[in-house]
Parts: C-alpha cells; sequence; structure tokens
C-alpha cells in the first residue's frame, strides 16, 4: 500500500537555495487538519527572518526569505490564541507568550528545523531535532537549484505522541480534550 506523503507529514520545510549570492527561501506547508503557528529564531550574528511568529492555516504555505549565511531554527506551535496585540500562549512551542517571537526560542516539547547555510559555494547544514522534546511530525525536502544536488530529506513522520512514555506525556486541554499534544 503506497501513502501519500502529505498524509504521513503533518508539517514539512522545504528550502531553496536560489543563488549563494542572493538569497534562499523557505516555504513551510501546514500538512495538519488544523491551524499551527510557525516560530523562528536567528542564530547569533545573523538577522531575523521578515517574520518571526505566523498563522498557517490547514493546507496553507508560505514562503520566508532568507540571506545566505543565515543560521536558526523553525518550528510549529500548536494549540494558541492570540489577541488582536499578538498576546497570548500557546500549548506546545510558545515563545515568550507573543505571536511574534522577536528572538524568543521554543518552550519544549517542540519539534525544530535547524539549518546554518552556507556563504557562497559553501555547504548548508540541516537536521530535524527533538532535543526539546517532540509536538509534530516534520520533514525537510532541501531543493538545490544548482547542478546534481545531493541534499537529502530529514525528519519524523511518524506521530511520537502516540507512543510517549506516560511521565514523559503532554496533555492538552481546550479543544484538544486531554490528548498527548507532546511528549518531553
Amino acid at each position: 500500500v503506497v501513502v501519500p506523503w502529505k498524509l504521513l507529514t503533518f508539517f514539512f520545510v522545504l528550502f531553496t537555495l536560489l543563488s549563494c549570492t542572493f538569497s534562499n527561501i523557505f516555504t513551510i506547508t501546514n500538512n495538519c487538519p488544523y491551524t499551527i503557528w510557525p516560530g523562528t529564531l536567528a542564530g547569533a550574528g545573523t538577522p531575523p527572518l521578515p517574520t518571526t511568529g505566523f498563522q498557517l492555516d490547514s493546507g496553507q504555505a508560505v514562503k520566508l526569505t532568507s540571506v545566505p549565511g543565515w543560521s536558526g531554527r523553525i518550528w510549529a506551535r500548536t494549540g494558541c490564541t492570540f489577541d488582536a496585540t499578538g498576546i497570548g500562549k500557546c500549548q506546545t512551542g510558545d515563545c515568550g507568550g507573543r505571536l511574534e517571537c522577536d528572538g524568543n526560542g521554543a518552550a519544549p516539547p517542540t519539534s525544530l528545523f535547524e539549518i546554518t547555510l552556507g556563504l557562497g559555494n559553501q555547504q548548508d547544514y540541516y537536521d530535524v531535532s527533538m532535543v526539546d522534546g517532540y509536538n509534530l511530525p516534520l520533514l525537510v525536502l532541501p531543493r538545490g537549484v544548482y547542478g546534481n544536488s545531493a541534499c537529502n530529506s530529514t525528519g519524523c513522520v511518524t506521530d511520537l505522541n502516540r507512543g510517549c512514555p506516560k511521565e514523559l506525556q503532554v496533555v492538552g486541554g481546550d479543544g484538544y480534550q486531554g490528548s498527548v499534544i507532546g511528549c518531553k
């Protein structure tokens, strides 16, 4: 039985290397059956992406442009509520109680995409990390523009919340009706 990636992958990040001197594009797609709120955090010495937090409804995608040499993290927050000024909270991945993370990282448990883009013809380095726990399946599909790009996809496409040991479970409230929403 062949199962389409779209059904296996709830949230994925696709990055495209447009040019060694111009920019790189991250395409963030929400394949979850519910809204997520991606957050971004730039590494030391690199500028923030054009947005550091936003709402992404089910089935939507957004493109964020970065500069060569950018490093940082991208993650998905779940169970968020924000007021008109962007103040609120998320059940997983919260970044200081604001829609825009503005330099705040994700509160665990959160599945992370981490990347350092090379300058010029230097290599890019990326991974999907569960060092801060797990909240959603995450898949990264790099797409190079030049030559035979040997970029490999990486990620965790299995819902680890289903097998999370009881002592590591984070259980959601509100619309989640006591279900496991994260694994420490």
